[in-house]
């Protein structure tokens, strides 16, 4: 029981142990002050409050099997490899007596615990770094660890957490410590290809040889408030440049902007958080095992439910041969219209449990780009959009939907890893174009779109996009290489806008209405051409009120579609969307 091992090795607050200067340390007695307030507060009250000041809600570094206990449902924690037998491959002088300094400092074996528990049920294998060891650095035997749980969790396909905090690789250990960077990695990249999940979980401090190795290369990475995150450690960052570094620089709100993390957790939050991805993520819910079936079991349960509280279906609901015929320019006016659904409602709207993910890995998290994971009557889908604001602050935000590079490869990585793990794609597009600004060119704009097509022509799962507003350009493009594309009755999708094409060809962008009715770049015009599959009515007046309605008639056709590609195999389903666009 890890309860009792806890109480035993345990028996009050760990006081040998001193964080840096700057650091919250917990000193002995029932009292103590804040290090980073100033505040005294009750050790009791830190502990009831996961380690976390509940003056200032600075963070106190963990003990393993603190973690542990905070995860794990009682009793499921079993323990791999608590022994494993000294190494020191360079015969570094004084190395034994420093590794038993730190086993004795600490109650444990080497800077990792390793093992297998359940969390809300959800079977995992779990990797807890504790900083007390030599700083959580890793050499032969935490690299050893970590590869041996790995491969163990791929065998019985199982995911894996690890909890990284270190600060970068074993110097005792030279060039054996470097090279469990690559082993990990190796071992975790075997566990990725058997399509398995990793969840990596990013905690005050991050640094060196294992933020670049297995620390950074979760499916999904969660990061604590705060924490500090990086390669190289700011001291020697400011030596190197000869310079201060701003505010934030390195810590996890930091690396959240820049692109690297899915999200920032509390502690008090994690359990639920991690447990809600492991149900997402269970083998039965994907779309080629159990998806469609599960989909199924969900409406025909709903729809009984409704019987029974005699609602049935909406009948409000327009059908596609009752659309309202109006001008080229006028549904060009109401596609631009700010009371309009953005993304974020629809996927409010139509999914359950949507868990947003940020960033695109390499540089920024682009706002003008949303998504993530939910549920779309119990099957487990990815979920992308291009995003407006509803106000002239969040529109700045957003930058009025108009995707940079970042955003772009923020959306094609969540659609590989849609792949990996067997989700269908839903895109929901809504963009004047493609961001056209210096540093979008900079960081690669036509490469960025060039790459999303490419990569979405063969994506071995379900694409479906539907054009909700504007659906401008290439930029509306790379999200639209799909198995089908639909459209709002009053959305347009064109090769750039009216104005713009009236200024190209005739010189003159007040001729934009007549350029808007030449270009057939309404929902009719396309659908009447082969280019879209479907169109989905709206109100007279579609707004967010309205939604409800729409999203009824969403509902039921992506029921419908996902149906009819069940027993379709990946392969399949792509040489299906080359040969549509092939015929265009």
């Amino acid at each position: 029981m890890i309860r009792d091992m806890f109480k035993k090795t345990y028996t009050r607050i760990d006081t040998r142990y001193r964080a840096p200067k700057g650091e919250p340390s917990i000193p002995e007695g029932l009292w103590r002050k804040c290090n980073k307030c100033g505040q005294p507060i009750y050790v009791e009250d830190v502990k009831n409050n996961y380690y976390v000041c509940p003056k200032c809600g600075g963070y106190f570094r963990m003990h393993a099997y603190r973690r542990i206990e905070m995860l794990a449902d009682e009793g499921t924690f079993e323990e791999w490899n608590e022994k494993m037998e000294f190494s020191n491959p360079l015969d570094f002088p004084g190395y034994e007596k420093k590794i038993q300094a730190a086993k004795e400092k600490s109650r444990l074996d080497e800077a990792i615990v390793t093992g297998k528990l359940k969390i809300n049920g959800h079977p995992a294998v779990v990797g807890v770094c504790d900083a007390r060891f030599m700083m959580s650095s890793m050499g032969h035997n935490v690299g050893e660890k970590i590869t041996q749980a790995v491969e163990r969790a791929t065998k019985e396909q199982l995911p894996v957490i690890i909890f990284a905090a270190s600060g970068g690789a074993r110097m005792q250990e030279g060039l054996v410590s470097l090279m469990q960077m690559a082993k990990t990695s190796a071992a975790l990249k075997k566990h990725h290809e058997a399509g398995q999940l990793f969840i990596s979980v990013l905690t005050d401090p991050t640094t060196g040889g294992v933020t670049a190795s297995f620390a950074m290369l979760g499916d999904i990475i969660i990061a604590e408030p705060k924490a500090l995150i990086g390669f190289a450690g700011p001291r020697v960052i400011e030596q190197t440049i000869g310079q201060k570094l701003p505010e934030g620089f390195q810590r996890a709100e930091f690396l959240l902007d820049h692109g690297f993390v899915d999200m920032i957790v509390e502690r008090k939050d994690q359990k639920q958080v991690i447990s809600q991805i492991l149900d997402m993520h269970r083998h039965e819910l994907s779309f080629f095992k159990d998806g469609v079936k599960l989909m199924r079991e969900s409406l025909a349960a709903e729809a009984e439910e409704a019987d029974a509280d005699g609602e049935g279906k909406s009948s409000s609901v327009k059908k596609e041969n009752q659309l309202t015929e109006r001008s080229a320019w006028d549904t060009v006016l109401l596609s631009r219209k700010a009371d309009r659904p953005v993304a974020s409602d629809y996927i409010d709207a139509l999914f359950d449990g949507f868990m947003e993910f940020h960033g695109d890995r390499y540089f920024k998290d682009d706002g003008a780009i949303v998504g993530g994971i939910a549920l779309f009557h119990g099957m487990p889908v990815t979920v992308i959009g291009q995003q407006k604001g509803r106000s002239t602050k969040e529109n700045i935000k957003r930058n009025f939907g108009m995707p940079s590079p970042d955003g772009y490869r923020k959306a094609l990585r969540l659609m590989k890893q849609a792949e990996t793990f067997g989700r269908p794609v839903i895109c929901f597009v809504d963009t004047p174009g493609a961001f056209c600004g210096l540093e979008a060119e900079e960081r690669g704009q036509g490469e960025a779109i060039a790459r999303n097509l490419f990569e979405m022509a063969d994506l071995k799962v379900p694409v479906l996009s539907l054009v909700i507003g504007e659906g401008g350009s290439g930029g509306a493009l790379a999200m639209a290489v799909a198995d089908q594309v639909w459209m709002m009755e009053n959305a347009i999708y064109s090769i750039l806008s009216p104005e713009g094409f009236a200024s190209i060809l005739w010189k003159d962008s007040k001729k934009a209405p007549e350029a808007a009715k030449v270009m057939k770049i309404t929902a009719a015009d396309l659908k009447e051409r082969g280019l879209i599959e479907r169109i989905i009515p709206e109100g007279e007046k579609f707004s967010l009120e309205e939604l409800p309605s729409a999203a009824a008639c969403i509902d039921e056709a992506m029921a419908e579609f996902f149906e009819n590609l069940e027993g379709e195999d990946g392969q399949k389903l792509a040489e299906n969307r080359y040969q549509r666009f092939r015929r265009m």
